[in-house]
């Protein structure tokens, strides 16, 4: 059964490894070419003196030089297609065409049993689909690690889905599913459809979801700018003030939300303005120097910025459960395709 299987999926194998390959020249003479860089721009020294500014823009530039020096994050962005790929050219014609055309009977006649048949395809093309996406996935997360350092945007929803274990998990997951698609509609292009469809619903939904699978912290700083100020005016001078305060400057954090609150902790979203003083109508309606007058009169007055956010640090943590919750939906759907094949196909 073991060399029957290899027989049907040897072709996509040697395609799978040949693009791996491809992959793995490009991205290794990139993410080479970015580490040259990383230490001639004086990122990768200036960590000890705690004045990375200029070695900063010093990298940008240099990455910004040249196409080539973008490739990682290129191949990042095919990264997130991967699974899906591999659940509709892999897992969905894998049962479904056999279906469709009767040769499982042949099979079944020949002293193979239903599980065995099926637990020797999920577990050979399931185990190199996995494998596939673990390999592109760590290809792409070496090569732009330098250019992940600078930008410290690990946990920002566009990129963790490109980094990491995740593509794993969400490659076993889309090959399970295009198994269950083509086992329940015994039509390949249905189950193909089924797959792009369920799959793109889910990724958006786990994007959703991801953002309560850990409780966030919460910090109250001084407030660090303002995205937008909306003054309106009272009588006898007095007003009101509408704040939109900047996201918090915590390196690598993942922002939810950024609010003002007054001394005693409470969010505040409309600020009364005396008619005289630090903050007041006149401190905050001229063009010029308004926003810097009106931080100051916000900060003697006690106002603070209240912001919640996942800390850089747990981007392994986000990496191991998002992972774990796909992997234990894949299991569900294998336990149902082991299940309609034994009770409800004939």
């Amino acid at each position: 059964m073991m060399w029957l299987t290899w027989r049907q999926f040897r072709a996509q194998s040697i395609a799978a490894a040949a693009a791996l390959a491809a992959t793995a020249i490009a991205l290794g003479l990139a993410g080479a070419h970015l580490a040259h860089l990383y230490a001639t721009s004086g990122v990768a020294a200036c960590h000890a003196s705690h004045d990375c500014a200029t070695a900063t823009v010093n990298f940008t530039n240099l990455l910004n030089a040249g196409f080539a020096n973008h490739l990682p994050l290129l191949f990042g962005t095919a990264l997130i297609a991967i699974p899906a790929i591999i659940g509709i050219f892999w897992g969905a014609p894998l049962v479904s065409r056999e279906l469709e055309t009767g040769t499982y009977r042949l099979v079944w006649n020949q002293s193979v049993s239903r599980t065995r048949w099926l637990a020797t395809k999920l577990g050979l093309v399931g185990l190199a689909s996995m494998a596939a996406a673990g390999l592109f996935s760590l290809l792409v997360t070496w090569s732009a690690s330098r250019i992940d350092a600078v930008n410290l945007n690990w946990l920002q929803p566009a990129v963790f889905s490109e980094r990491g274990i995740v593509p794993i998990g969400y490659a076993a997951f889309a090959f399970a599913l295009a198994v269950t698609a083509g086992v329940l509609s015994r039509r390949t292009l249905p189950a193909m459809a089924v797959t792009l469809v369920v799959f793109t619903a889910v990724q958006f939904g786990m994007r959703a979801l991801r953002a309560h699978l850990i409780a966030p912290l919460h910090a109250i700083v001084p407030i660090q700018g303002m995205n937008g100020m909306t003054l309106s005016t009272g009588p006898a001078g007095t007003g009101s003030l509408t704040l939109y305060p900047a996201a918090g400057n915590i390196p690598g954090a993942w922002i939810y939300s950024s609010q003002v609150v007054n001394s005693a902790g409470h969010v505040v979203q409309r600020l009364p303005l005396a008619a005289g003083g630090s903050l007041s109508p006149n401190s905050c309606a001229g063009p010029n120097g308004a926003a810097s007058s009106c931080l100051a009169g916000l900060a003697q007055h006690g106002y603070r910025q209240l912001v919640t956010y996942q800390p850089a640090s747990r981007f392994w943590v986000f990496q191991w459960y998002e992972t774990a919750i796909f992997v234990a939906l894949a299991c569900a759907l294998a336990g149902l395709c082991f299940w309609w094949i034994r009770q409800r196909l004939s």
